[in-house]
C-alpha cells in the first residue's frame, strides 16, 4: 500500500505519446501512478520498489512487455500484471498469459472495464495469501511458489500454477483431461497439453505430487 492517503501504488509502463498520460490521468483518481515510457526502465522500476499492481503495454522500446513480465517473474515478483496490447489473437493472449502476466486486455478499451478488471485483480491477490498443502509440500497460489519440505522453494509457471491449484482445491477428486484442459489451458489445444504439464509438475518436485487415475484423469498425490 502507498502511504499517501493509504492508495494501491501502481506502476504503469506505456510509451504512447498520447495513451499514455490519458491513462496516467483516469488511473491516478484511484491508484498512486508511477508511469514509465521504457522496457527496460519499467522492469528496473519494478524489481526496485514496492508495487501493488502492474500495467504495462505489450510493444515497448528496448524491452518488450512480455520479457518484462518475465523477468519480474524470475526477479520473485509475484504483484498482479495486466498486460495492454493491439494484438488480440488467442495465440497472443496465452503467450501473454504464459509469460507470466494475470490479465490480458486489447486495445482499444473502455477505461471502466480496465479499472474493473484491476479492482479484480488487486482483491484476487489480496484475498489469496492462502496456502494449500500439497502432502507435505506447500503450495502459494498467489506466487505460483511450492515450499519443499526439505528446505527451499520451486517458482511454478502460471499454466504449471492453474493446473496444481485446480487439484489441490478438490484434492479428493479425480480431473479428466477434458475438464483440466478446458478450465487451465486454451481452447484451442488437445487433451496431451495437460500430461505435458503434469510431467513438468512432477520434474520439479516428485513423482507422486500429481496421480495418474486410470482412465480418468489426475488428482493430487503426495496425500
Amino acid at each position: 500500500m502507498s502511504e499517501t492517503a493509504g492508495r494501491l501504488r501502481l506502476l504503469l509502463i506505456e510509451d504512447d505519446p498520447a495513451l499514455g498520460p490519458l491513462i496516467e490521468e483516469v488511473l491516478s483518481e484511484t491508484y498512486d501512478v508511477d508511469r514509465r515510457v521504457d522496457g527496460r526502465d519499467g522492469l528496473i522500476a519494478g524489481l526496485d520498489h514496492d508495487y501493488d499492481v502492474v500495467v504495462l503495454d505489450r510493444r515497448l522500446p528496448s524491452l518488450d512487455g512480455i520479457a518484462v513480465v518475465r523477468a519480474l517473474r524470475r526477479g520473485r515478483v509475484a504483484v498482479p500484471v495486466l498486460m495492454l496490447t493491439a494484438l488480440g489473437t488467442v495465440r497472443d493472449r496465452v503467450e501473454g498469459l504464459d509469460g507470466g502476466a494475470d490479465d490480458y486486455l486489447v486495445k482499444p478499451f473502455e477505461f471502466d472495464e480496465l479499472l474493473a478488471r484491476l479492482r479484480a485483480l488487486t482483491r484476487s491477490f489480496a484475498d489469496s495469501g492462502v496456502r494449500l498443502p500439497v502432502g507435505s509440500w506447500t503450495f502459494t497460489p498467489a506466487d505460483r511458489i511450492l515450499t519443499s519440505p526439505y528446505g527451499g522453494s520451486v517458482v511454478l509457471t502460471d499454466r504449471e500454477s492453474g493446473l496444481l491449484a485446480v487439484l489441490a482445491a478438490e484434492p479428493d477428486r479425480t480431473f479428466s483431461r477434458e475438464h483440466l484442459l478446458r478450465v487451465v489451458f486454451a481452447d484451442s489445444e488437445l487433451p496431451g497439453t495437460v500430461d505435458t504439464y503434469v510431467h513438468y509438475l512432477r520434474r520439479k518436485t516428485e513423482r507422486d505430487i500429481v496421480l495418474t487415475v486410470r482412465n480418468r484423469g489426475y488428482r493430487l498425490g503426495a496425500l
